[in-house]
């Protein structure tokens, strides 16, 4: 290929084709940033994509907040309650509206308590039959392995802390990286609502949460695993967000997550030891 002079300002002169291509690759590269073009792609060159970007940030993480229901746990918490007082299907569906986005999860949460209208006696009997946690595969693992790489675990769930404190001891998880609902009692042991103060009690709790964790413990890289839309909400402050669709796979959540995985395993497989 015959060499062309290209004309530069100043006493130098570039010659070549090559060396003009050369410059003007030099400049997209510098100047992507300022013209608003990172993560374009440039002379065949791929930006980092999403999947990987989560796998990056997951070794770094500082923090890793997971859902509880149907992830940590192969049950819906609220679900096992309801089983208990011969609402289940009723409850079922309200529980599905709201884990797929499609009604506000504070209203979801009001009328599936006002079906089952649990008294502190018949909780407690319904948790010795129905509360005792069977663990999704892999995650125990993966949250040993978290804690051994320092990384702080947390569990943030719409379901009632009175069924999570047992699984939190059984990660030990402490119990202030708990964040979920408390059912509320009257003098007599009947219900009488749930604590609205909770941040996990409505709509936009989780991101509200991870807010909190990262302006007051200064978390830089954070990660939120669920299999819901409240989870999907919660990136941002979360730097990315890990769909799980072992027990249920939600389209929604699907497509908007920067890595679904199917199994804990395949988290096992780029979360090496410490």
């Amino acid at each position: 290929m015959e060499c062309v002079a290209v004309p530069v300002r100043g006493p130098r002169q570039l010659r070549g084709t090559s060396c003009t291509v050369l410059l003007a690759a030099g400049f997209l590269f510098l100047a992507a940033p300022l013209l608003g073009l990172e993560g374009r792609t440039f002379f065949g060159r791929s930006p980092e994509d999403s999947k990987a970007k989560a796998q990056r940030i997951l070794l770094s993480a500082d923090a890793v907040c997971f859902d509880v229901d149907s992830t940590v746990v192969e049950t819906e918490g609220i679900d096992l309650l309801a089983k208990c007082y011969n609402v289940e299907e009723a409850v079922k569906n309200l529980t599905r509206n709201a884990m797929e986005g499609n009604v506000k999860f504070q209203d979801a949460l009001a009328a599936r308590l006002d079906l089952m209208q649990p008294s502190r006696h018949s909780l407690e009997e319904c948790l010795k039959t129905e509360g005792k946690p069977r663990f999704t595969a892999g995650v125990i693992e993966v949250v040993r392995r978290l804690h051994a790489r320092g990384t702080h675990v947390f569990l943030v769930s719409g379901g009632f802390r009175v069924m999570i404190e047992p699984i939190a001891e059984e990660l030990k998880v402490p119990q202030d990286r708990i964040f979920a609902n408390t059912i509320l009692f009257d003098e007599e042991g009947n219900y009488a609502g749930f604590d609205e103060t909770e941040p996990t009690s409505r709509d936009g709790g989780k991101p509200a949460v991870l807010t909190q964790l990262k302006r007051k413990r200064g978390y830089k890289n954070m990660v939120m695993v669920g299999d819901g839309a409240t989870d999907l909400q919660a990136r941002p402050p979360a730097k990315v967000f890990i769909g799980f669709g072992g027990i249920q796979i939600r389209e929604k959540v699907k497509q908007g997550a920067d890595w679904f995985v199917y199994d804990f395993q395949e988290v096992l497989d780029v979360l090496p030891e410490a």
